[in-house]
């Protein structure tokens, strides 16, 4: 399980293919909440920290690549909303 306070604002997310998804805006709860500068529809949106993989400074990591990434982004920070991405153990 990642370390939330180990996500900081403004560091990239990017798949694990090193490709660039987002920009975190901040955290709310169990989601990061991207800027709206990354979106297409000019929205934020919500990726589960289950789909963390690892962060470093100025960047976190998702466990799949940016186009499968892309499909567990959320309109909502809800569980339940949209695709919910539960990482294996």
């Amino acid at each position: 399980m990642i370390d939330k306070s180990t996500i900081t604002e403004r560091a990239e997310i990017v798949g694990s293919c090193g490709n660039h998804l987002g920009t975190v805006d901040h955290l709310e709860g169990d989601f990061i909440k991207l800027t709206r500068n990354d979106s297409t529809d000019g929205q934020h949106k919500y990726l589960p920290i289950s789909a963390v993989a690892s962060t470093e400074p100025g960047r976190v990591t998702t466990v799949v690549n940016h186009k499968a990434a892309q499909s567990l982004l959320q309109d909502a920070p809800e569980p339940g909303i949209g695709p919910n991405f539960q990482a294996q153990s």
